[in-house]
């Protein structure tokens, strides 16, 4: 019998911390919903005393509730246990996955100073960067972050945060985080404190099931909570997971820009998204697999980027730091793979044909943005999710006109693959060289 407290974080994902102390709901099998957006107050010297420790970042308990936009127990509860799953100090949620985005280089950016990114991400994020973090002083560069020695080209003495999604969105592309964790390490070494380099990593793309970026050396990671983690494309919310040294400043920040996730939602989340979020993945990725192996046989089809293949360029990688929770290659649920075409006009023109042909025919692919829902969700990034970046970036990225994302999920993998085929047609499979899901 294993001892109490070595619980596999499979089990942790259900039954998570499940108290508060703040909180008294001992009968309670499932956490009850709090829907109170403010908190009753023994005396003015409790309230004084709340709102000093939400002023002064690094001395706060945190233990008195007063107002929904600093702490209610729906959050705290959700906070610990994706604490939790990712193997972090603490966790702070906001309303968004950007949200959590904007709270992270809030916190770690000065104006003046710099950060350094991986050169393909999601389209937001990249808006972010271009059109906003430059009003604030904070200067962006995107470089190629998966090139050996691509910190030290490019790191500078303003560089504080190097910021990066893996899998990226929606390429696939895999960055090696122990490797950037390894280089920032050597050059924080003859920094002093104040000037050392962060990583943060976003992971929405695999969540903690597949890859857990704080064991190989980031520092924080960001999720849109609205992806994997929720499941089932009913609640929107966001994460930062970091060290405890932080976790005031990113309370704060909260406080102060108001992107607060909702009670509903983190209630939602806490009592539905974690509790499944095991078994989801699990069912998607065996998806993942099928659709992956048969669309690299398909006449029409191009390159299929999975990590599950071995001729994958980033297999190797993938292999070593996308672990689930008992130590199997977990490649996730995501697809992105080019349709063929003589010229970029044609390839955007297959794109479009195939669809518009699942919208307007598949019964197990929905034409939609986001991600690890379980239902099977496409789309094409270079006009729809993509789009605020220039076109000539996007191809730079690796972003083609003829190219597919598609998020797997839950239904029968022979009848997504039905009507992937039929969306594909006139043209009809035959046998290639190309990679097996490994």
């Amino acid at each position: 019998m294993k001892k109490k407290g070595t619980y596999n974080p499979l089990t942790g994902l259900i039954h998570g911390r499940m108290r508060s102390d703040a909180w008294e709901y001992s009968h309670h099998l499932v956490p009850p919903i709090s829907t109170s957006t403010t908190f009753r107050l023994d005396s003015t010297v409790r309230g004084a005393q709340g709102f000093q420790e939400y002023a002064q970042p690094g001395k706060a308990d945190h233990h008195i509730y007063i107002y929904d936009r600093l702490r209610e127990p729906n959050k705290d509860m959700l906070e610990e246990n994706l604490a939790m799953a990712e193997g972090g100090d603490n966790a702070v949620t906001y309303a968004s996955g950007m949200g959590a985005i904007s709270a992270a280089f809030g916190v770690l950016l000065r104006a003046g100073e710099h950060l350094l990114t991986h050169h393909t991400l999601y389209g937001c994020t990249h808006s972010l960067m271009n059109n906003w973090l430059p009003r604030q002083g904070i200067t962006t560069t995107a470089a190629d972050l998966t090139a050996t020695g691509a910190i030290h080209a490019h790191l500078r003495p303003a560089t504080r945060v190097v910021y990066f999604e893996t899998p990226a969105n929606p390429t696939m592309e895999i960055v090696d985080v122990a490797d950037v964790a390894a280089q920032v390490a050597e050059i924080n070494a003859s920094r002093p404190e104040a000037e050392r380099v962060y990583i943060v990593v976003d992971n929405t793309f695999a969540t903690p099931f597949c890859q857990r970026p704080l064991e190989q050396g980031a520092d924080f990671v960001v999720h849109s909570l609205t992806k994997g983690i929720s499941g089932y494309g009913t609640d929107m919310g966001g994460v930062v997971i970091g060290p405890a040294s932080h976790y005031d400043r990113l309370l704060m920040y909260r406080k102060d820009f108001g992107g607060v996730l909702s009670p509903r939602a983190a209630w939602s989340i806490l009592a539905y998204g974690l509790p499944s979020l095991s078994v989801r993945i699990r069912q998607a990725q065996a998806n993942a697999r099928r659709l992956a192996a048969f669309l690299v046989e398909h006449a029409a089809v191009e390159e299929v980027h999975y990590p599950g293949l071995s001729s994958f360029e980033g297999h190797e990688i993938a292999k070593r730091q996308m672990r689930d929770y008992e130590g199997n290659f977990a490649p996730g649920s995501l697809l992105y793979f080019e349709l063929k075409g003589a010229t970029p006009a044609a390839q955007q023109a297959a794109g479009v044909h195939f669809i518009n042909h699942l919208a307007d025919h598949a019964y197990t692919v929905s034409l939609a943005v986001s991600l690890g829902n379980v239902r099977t969700l496409v789309e094409h990034p270079s006009s729809m999710t993509h789009a605020p970046i220039p076109p000539e970036e996007q191809v730079a990225m690796g972003i083609r006109p003829s190219g597919i994302r598609l998020s797997v999920g839950l239904e029968a993998a022979d009848d997504i693959i039905l009507d992937i085929d039929e969306a594909l047609n006139p043209v009809k499979r035959v046998p290639r060289p190309r990679g097996r899901a490994a």
